[in-house]
């Protein structure tokens, strides 16, 4: 079940968000998946707020690209180590487009069941983005 699971969750990196394959997340996440983001002012819920939310990132990054560094599953989660990366071409998080190639990594756990992603935990680096973007000042080193 372990590897049925990793393999779930790897279709949502390399499906949804690698290829853009929108149609795919109804059978990956769940009808009342929900998932927990600080990044986030609200939870994204169920298939239909991941495609928003997919959509967004891929309007806003539309050569956007997901490595996974590694997984672990235990049970029914998976925890996903991913880096990604793209070009800011359009309006992402109210930051209109500059140009700027950007890296983000994070992690999310997901919690599957009957085959889909019910929940997911997100933690991912908010800053190191806004910083890519000019939206906030890198750290300065003396």
């Amino acid at each position: 079940m372990s590897e049925q699971n990793k393999a779930t969750a790897r279709r949502f990196f390399e499906e949804v968000m690698g290829e853009g394959n929108l149609d795919a997340v109804e059978e990956i996440f769940a009808p009342y998946y929900q998932d927990h983001d600080p990044a986030n002012d609200e939870d994204t819920r169920g298939p239909d707020g991941v495609r928003q939310e997919a959509g967004m990132y891929l309007s806003a990054l539309p050569d956007l690209q997901f490595t996974i560094d590694g997984q672990l599953a235990e049970g029914d989660q998976v925890a996903t180590r991913w880096t990604s990366s793209g070009t800011h071409e359009g309006e992402l998080m109210g930051i209109g487009p500059t140009g700027n190639r950007v890296t983000i990594e994070g992690i999310v756990i997901h919690r599957l069941a009957d085959g889909k992603i019910q929940e997911g935990w997100w933690n991912w680096d908010t800053m190191g983005l806004m910083q890519q973007l000019g939206a906030i000042p890198a750290e300065q080193h003396t």
